[in-house]
């Protein structure tokens, strides 16, 4: 590979000269050497195919391209090859055009669009049939699409509403876009955060993605700060190869590896069903452990909304009201809970703190002093938990006619003292708790995920409860009384 030891070098060079600030402008990330030949390698080359397509939209340096034209090459395909790059940062134009130049092949032909790759071309449903037969397809399509949010009013944004909720992120543009350009049958690896597999936002393109593709393979790192050398990537990055055909794999294929390195890999298959859940989510799982907890809570029909018991965010946003903000009580206070009121499994209040009461007469700052479960909204990755709960009881302060909580916390109004009890097994479990962490890679609970988690009927999360009532509040306790219940 001899192309791709000097493409690899020369992006290295032009990674030096210039800043993180200006790659950043265009969410510019280049992948490593070794990252680039693990995803070249994902693909089931076609030998008998006289030609084949291939695509790498954001293109960069070239370091994709030229790691998948080497390995076609010395996996012995002797057919005609034609790429297509898009790439608009002009620095890098000429770096691209050297790499791929370095290519000595008869049979290899390629060009450099210039264009933006999303508005550039059709996409979807809206898109006119004169459009649909002239658009580009692709047999491979290989990529690592800018990590870059924009606003919801943004020409691409407004080009693929179909997939958009809010202010989208490129990265999944770019991946809906790759998709449409697949032929059938054809094969896309992509290297992106993890971040589309879950919640409300990411739904929308969840169900372009399976509407329209299959899963088939996908990779995971144990390390997310060096997956992309030298540069501070802040979300967990997954490898996902995507096939475009309907009929589903009863397995897929996953691999796991702490670094970039692939030196410690394992690899193990999985239940189809089991990674593409019912409830439209992506399960990331590393190994039999975590298999065996989707399966033990996957039997559960019932979720939150269903029992009638919704998770929620707290309501205010405290530098944003600071007029209505005390730190003592007066007449017309009230308490205000914040995340630091959680403590070991209860909500202590007041503790001293600065603005722990509000003083207002606004109904949209105020909620009703009921039996709640509080759940932090943001732990740190070190934290041994990400699901900490505290349970609170309007018996505790009946002075009260309202409360208000801040919006670093979560809630879950409940009817009885029962419902909080129950609800506070079920989260202060180990098993929960697992389950969230593969649902969701980030430190943030979200209420959307929480709310469609299974859960057992409500009938048995008060039977549950009752048991936890007068003991402790330990995770230990919790799985106990836990493990009666759901085996």
């Amino acid at each position: 590979m001899v192309a791709l030891s000097e493409t690899i070098n020369r992006t290295s060079s032009f990674v030096c000269g210039n800043s993180k600030a200006d790659r950043k402008k265009y969410g510019q990330f280049f992948t490593p050497g070794t990252t680039a030949k693990f995803m070249a390698s994902m693909f089931d080359i076609d030998m008998d195919r006289r030609s084949l397509k291939v695509l790498d939209a954001g293109a960069g340096s070239g370091i994709l391209s030229v790691a998948l034209i080497s390995r076609m090459r010395e996996s012995g395909y002797n057919g005609n090859i034609h790429l297509v790059c898009y790439e608009n940062d002009v620095k890098v134009l000429g770096l691209l055009e050297e790499n791929l130049a370095s290519i000595k092949d008869a049979n290899f032909s390629f060009e450099i669009r210039q264009e933006n790759y999303i508005t550039s071309q059709p996409f979807g449903n809206k898109a006119s049939i004169f459009a649909q037969a002239n658009m580009d397809e692709y047999d491979l399509i290989i990529g690592n699409p800018p990590y870059k949010k924009i606003s919801k009013d943004a020409p691409e944004a407004k080009h693929m509403p179909e997939v958009c909720y809010g202010a989208p992120n490129l990265y999944f543009l770019f991946w809906a876009m790759g998709i449409y350009n697949l032929k059938e049958g054809g094969e896309l690896v992509y290297i992106i955060p993890r971040s589309w597999t879950s919640g409300a936002y990411f739904e929308k393109f969840r169900k372009y993605l399976l509407a329209h593709g299959i899963i088939t393979r996908i990779h995971l790192f144990g390390s997310r700060d060096k997956v992309f050398d030298g540069d501070s990537v802040l979300q967990e990055t997954i490898i996902v190869k995507i096939k475009k055909e309907q009929t589903f794999p009863k397995k897929i294929r996953m691999s796991f590896s702490q670094t970039s390195n692939f030196s410690d890999i394992r690899f193990f298959d999985v239940d189809y069903n089991t990674i593409v859940a019912p409830n439209g989510y992506i399960y990331l799982v590393t190994n039999q452990k975590e298999i065996e907890v989707l399966s033990t809570l996957g039997k559960l029909s019932e979720t939150l909304v269903s029992d009638d018991l919704r998770m929620k965010t707290g309501i205010i946003v405290d530098f944003r009201t600071r007029e209505v903000l005390r730190s003592k009580g007066e007449k017309g206070a009230y308490p205000l809970f914040y995340a630091q009121h959680i403590k070991d499994g209860r909500i202590k209040w007041p503790t001293g703190k600065e603005d722990e009461y509000i003083c207002t007469d606004k109904s949209g700052y105020l909620q009703e002093n009921a039996n709640y479960l509080f759940i932090k909204r943001f732990t740190s990755k070190e934290e041994k938990r990400r699901l900490q709960c505290g349970i609170y009881l309007r018996s505790d302060y009946p002075e009260y006619k309202y409360i208000s909580t801040q919006n670093k916390i979560n809630y879950i109004k409940c009817n009885s003292m029962e419902e909080v009890f129950g609800l506070y097994v079920l989260l202060n479990s180990t098993i929960y708790d697992q389950y969230y962490r593969i649902l969701n890679g980030s430190t943030q609970v979200n209420s959307t995920e929480i709310n469609k988690m299974p859960v057992p009927s409500k009938d048995t999360i008060c039977l549950m409860g009752r048991e936890l009532i007068g003991k402790d509040y330990s995770e230990l306790t919790c799985n106990r009384i836990l493990s009666r219940w759901i085996r």
